[in-house]
């Protein structure tokens, strides 16, 4: 299997609500597939990201419910870990009513695994009298042990996990922005035919988001009123908001994700396809720079993190939308490629990340109006150069100095943020 195809496969995925309380609901779900009888406890321990992006969003499927600890109750009794990041799929009302009374018993848990780094999930479920244990790590689906009554059932190298625990990922980060380019003379018939059903998916929740009184409804007020102009951004902006607030409100559709995020699959999906769309540029070019988009989001993460403190739809998807749209108009202009990645992430890239919430889609607005205007400015021959603070001298360079400034600057964000969160909440778990 190629590096386009891997990269793909392991990050570019539908997903039926927020991908982290859904990762949590999948592990629950390998554990108690191994055993038999009534669930009596499921207990997580979640790294900073899994813990804080879970901890206020709309959960599908419970009519409202928000928090991780729903979705690991849901998980275990649905025990049926084929249906992966769509698990929740398999909701019935008894089975919610159940997991709502051994959430309300304080029967299932969720807390933070204060010293793992990167992805990481570890569920504990017993059953009857019997134990079973999940752990996922360094990605959404990626079972790294599974035991039952403390036998081990599989164990992988990764367990420890981190972002570098695919081997493909650590081809990835060092390729250059000209390889991922090159990359797309893989792409078939069979891919765009993929690429294509990730349009056609979040097309379909961004409609359904547009019923919702939030912020794309309030994007198209303003556009009605003549605040905004009626313009190929407003209508990205509008589009782009409506998936994200159909996702967060835990409306029951799925999303093509990218990067393992839903949001970060709206913006590097949707933002390129609506912009070939306006200037009719040809459908297979328009699906071959979303594939592109995947690649850049992917290829950022590799450097950044999976849940870093600073938002994926602005410093990954955003950028990834940014270089598809370049790719759209001037092909592989790799100047114009730099200066659109440099522009964007000057722009937004300390965009902080508080977990997810239905405040994302405002972020999701504003990384689709910056990936517009970078790439726009690029395509003039105008952006952000090394002259002007941590940009680099090229796209690669700047996207490690980002990593610089995620792993050491920003290295207490995430634990100063969850300490805020939980004291809102009276320092519960969720």
């Amino acid at each position: 299997m190629g590096l386009y195809r891997e990269v793909i496969k392991h990050e570019v995925f539908p997903a039926l609500g927020c991908t982290e309380p859904i990762a949590v609901a999948y592990a629950a779900s390998l554990a108690a597939a191994q055993l038999d009888g009534e669930l009596e406890r499921v207990t997580v321990s979640a790294d900073a990201g899994v813990f804080k992006n879970g901890f206020a969003v709309t959960v599908p499927e419970t009519g409202g419910v928000k928090g991780n600890v729903i979705a690991a109750a849901l998980g275990a009794l649905i025990a049926r870990p084929e249906l992966k990041m769509e698990i929740l799929s398999g909701t019935r009302p008894e089975l919610l009513q159940q997991a709502k009374l051994l959430v309300s018993g304080g029967q299932a848990s969720v807390s933070l695994a204060e010293a793992q780094r990167g992805f990481y999930i570890d569920v504990t479920v017993e059953k009857g009298g019997r134990v079973a244990r999940a752990v996922l790590a360094g990605g959404h689906t990626n079972l790294v042990r599974l035991e039952r009554d403390g036998t081990v059932l599989l164990s992988s190298e990764q367990e420890q996990g981190g972002e570098d625990s695919h081997q493909y990922r650590a081809a990835l980060k060092e390729m250059t922005l000209a390889q991922l380019v090159d990359l797309l003379e893989d792409v078939d018939q069979e891919d765009l035919a993929y690429l294509k059903r990730g349009v056609e998916m979040n097309l379909r929740v961004a409609e359904a988001g547009k019923a919702l009184t939030k912020v794309g409804y309030y994007v198209e007020e303003l556009v009605r009123k003549g605040f905004l102009l009626s313009d190929v951004v407003s209508s990205s902006k509008i589009l782009t908001a409506s998936a994200s607030d159909a996702r967060m409100a835990g409306l029951s559709y799925p999303v093509m994700s990218s990067g393992g995020s839903g949001n970060q699959g709206i913006v590097a999906i949707l933002v390129p396809y609506n912009v070939g769309l306006f200037f009719r540029i040809p459908e297979e070019t328009i699906l071959k720079s979303i594939a592109l988009s995947h690649l850049v989001n992917a290829y950022i993460k590799c450097h950044t993190g999976d849940l870093a403190p600073i938002c994926g739809c602005a410093i990954a998807a955003g950028v990834g939308a940014a270089v598809a749209i370049v790719y759209q108009q001037a092909g592989k202009d790799l100047a114009k490629m730099n200066l659109a990645v440099n522009t964007i992430i000057s722009d937004i890239g300390g965009m902080l990340c508080d977990g997810a919430k239905g405040g994302c889609a405002l972020k999701v607005v504003s990384s689709t109006d910056a990936s517009i205007r970078a790439a726009y400015m690029a395509l003039s021959g105008h952006g952000i150069t090394e002259e002007e603070g941590f940009v680099g001298r090229s796209a690669e360079e700047t996207i490690r100095n980002l990593s610089r400034i995620t792993d050491h600057g920003m290295a207490l964000a995430d634990q100063t943020m969850l300490h805020i969160m939980l004291e809102k909440q009276g320092g519960s778990s969720t």
